[in-house]
């Protein structure tokens, strides 16, 4: 899914971004590869920018917490939101323990890949 030289890719948009992640149900995954093939569909072009979406995902991330702490709900599963290869992101508010509790919670399994945690056949629950 990666650009070449001259190819088109777009830099995404956080409300793009917000959208996709708020989509994922209870018991599906997806990755930040998954995420900006969409988008980059979306836009019919071959990539979007990773970092971009990065960041994106992590601001919600922490909207999403902070909003949470107010006793609202945004509806942002961010914690549904893998790196590639289904690494878990120990950047997210709480680190990766808190998200490997919350994954647990919902059925994943999650287990140790070198130094990382991980969700165990993540590509079985990826969204579509």
């Amino acid at each position: 899914m990666g650009a070449e030289v001259g190819d088109e890719v777009v830099i995404v948009y956080s409300s793009e971004v917000v959208e996709i992640t708020k989509k994922v149900p209870e018991g599906r995954l997806i990755t930040i590869v998954e995420i900006c093939k969409k988008i980059a569909e979306k836009h019919k072009v071959k990539a979007c920018c990773f970092l971009i979406t990065g960041i994106f995902i992590m601001l919600a991330a922490k909207a999403a917490e902070e909003a949470a702490r107010q006793g609202k709900n945004l509806g942002i599963s961010y914690w549904r939101t893998l790196k590639a290869d289904g690494f878990l992101n120990e950047k997210y508010p709480g680190g990766a323990e808190t998200r490997k509790e919350h994954l647990e919670k919902e059925g994943f399994k999650v287990i140790r890949k070198g130094s990382k945690d991980a969700v165990q056949n993540y590509q079985d629950f990826l969204t579509p």
